[in-house]
């Protein structure tokens, strides 16, 4: 399997990647295979595992009930579709041209909290029925982390790519830097070049909008920055029940009136570097428009360190971005293709814990990190995130997941700069770090991995709304 920078970093909306941006692919892929079965007369969804256990906390409902009005998470705006939601839920009727199907929300969407389906635990089953009621159409799909979605029995969807340097180990990478002389983000970038020249072509043949991975890590870049902006400028409450006052402006306009003397202090840039995680991830939870990096639990990481390294890093550029970028790529898809990417499967250490390693190592590199010290800092960052249990009170991704990014961040931070005073030798590889992540994921309990029904959530003893 090879992924693109692309495929790591997606334009959505929150509050999850995997029970938001997935479930709404999902249900845009079977809208699909409707529109090819003109006996569908009834449209209806079946969630199980995680998604019916916190599906309401993280708006999957609502991501299923989209995707069947046709919406995509790249093109969804936040502000636009209460109403379409409100009518649907008032018609219960789906119009597709002249073609109507019936699908009522409260009565066909089912949330299975007992069940869970064998191949992940984000399950999803959709069912097409005709006018007599019988089922015509059925298609089960997983989202896998990520904004991620396979079909059953199928393996990931999205299109594997020809490239120059193949690897799915981190020594593997390593070995490809040594041989050819290349730094970490020119292995992917020459990668990106091939893809590029094969997206185009299937774009072209589709009739399709075309972006090169530059465009698009120029577009990600923007809708970051985009975020942190909303963020800090917009106070309220959070949805969802628990009435979780956004932070950011507050702390934004704490830091701006900051006295001479206090911005002395030498730990001043955590303080902004907390801003900027805790802006992405309100608006996150706000269901705003955020970039899955690698998950949009694990959304504020990223952001986070990129606005650190323009405000504090001397020489810091454009190019300085796409470096970022596509070494955080490189440290993604080996997460992708050992371990996982979803809290269901992994517990948080798959979302914070891998946005934290992807943004040492791409901090490392901006630094100039060499290949051996890229590895360690993803491997450092890895390392202080094992175990991280998802655990999300009321199933809303607010506690204890904003502040967790902040602290994902400042661990980047941190592990790139201890990885970036030593030579890159240690004892411990990533590729033995993510081993040990799924292992540990494999043996966590399951009330620990996003289900509400273990941790904080549990002991903060409040209710899903």
């Amino acid at each position: 399997m090879t992924l693109s920078v692309v495929d790591i970093f997606k334009v959505g909306i929150g509050p999850s990647s995997s029970h938001t941006v997935g479930p709404m692919r999902a249900a845009a892929w079977f809208l699909q295979v409707v529109d090819a079965e003109p006996s569908v007369c009834t449209l209806r969804c079946h969630l199980y595992g995680s998604l019916a256990l916190t599906g309401l906390g993280h708006a999957t409902d609502k991501a299923v009930t989209l995707g069947l009005l046709g919406e995509v998470p790249d093109q969804t705006d936040p502000l636009r579709v209460g109403s379409a939601l409100q009518t649907l839920k008032r018609d219960g009727v789906i119009h597709r041209g002249a073609r109507m199907l019936r699908f009522d929300p409260k009565e066909d969407l089912k949330f299975h909290r007992k069940q869970e389906l064998p191949e992940h635990p984000n399950g999803l089953t959709f069912e097409g029925l005709n006018a007599s009621e019988e089922l015509v159409l059925e298609r089960t799909y997983y989202s896998v982390g990520g904004g991620f979605v396979i079909e059953a029995g199928q393996a990931i969807a999205d299109t594997v790519y020809d490239v120059p340097y193949p690897f799915s180990k981190g020594d593997t990478l390593l070995s490809i830097c040594r041989e050819t002389g290349l730094n970490v983000a020119d292995v992917i970038r020459a990668n990106e070049h091939a893809i590029d020249k094969q997206r185009q072509a299937q774009a072209g043949g589709k009739g399709a909008k075309f972006l090169s991975a530059s465009e698009h890590v120029a577009l990600v870049w923007e809708t970051m920055q985009a975020c942190v902006l909303n963020g800090i400028s917009t106070p309220g409450i959070l949805p969802g029940g628990l009435n979780v006052k956004r932070r950011a402006p507050d702390l934004y306009a704490q830091l701006n009136e900051e006295t001479a003397s206090t911005m002395s202090d030498g730990l001043t840039s955590l303080d902004w570097v907390n801003v900027y995680a805790i802006a992405v991830n309100e608006e996150n939870a706000a269901g705003g428009r955020v970039v899955t990096a690698p998950t949009n639990g694990a959304a504020g990481v990223i952001p986070a360190v990129l606005h650190y390294a323009r405000q504090f890093l001397p020489n810091f550029s454009g190019q300085s971005i796409e470096t970022f970028m596509l070494v955080a790529t490189a440290v993604a898809i080996l997460f992708k293709e050992n371990a996982s990417l979803s809290g269901a499967e992994v517990g948080c250490q798959g979302e914070v814990g891998v946005a934290a390693s992807m943004a040492a190592a791409g901090l490392a590199a901006v630094m100039g990190g060499t290949p051996e010290q890229i590895e360690n800092a993803a491997e450092i960052a890895m390392e202080h995130h094992l175990g991280l249990t998802c655990d999300p009170v009321a199933g809303l991704v607010q506690i204890p997941c904003i502040e967790r990014n902040a602290m994902g961040a400042v661990k980047a931070i941190n592990a790139a700069r201890m990885a970036l005073k030593g030579d890159g030798t240690h004892l411990v590889s990533l590729d033995k770090v993510m081993r040990t992540m799924k292992k540990t994921g494999e043996d966590m309990m399951s009330k620990y991995k996003e289900t509400s029904r273990g941790g904080l959530a549990i002991f903060v003893n409040l209710p899903e709304c």
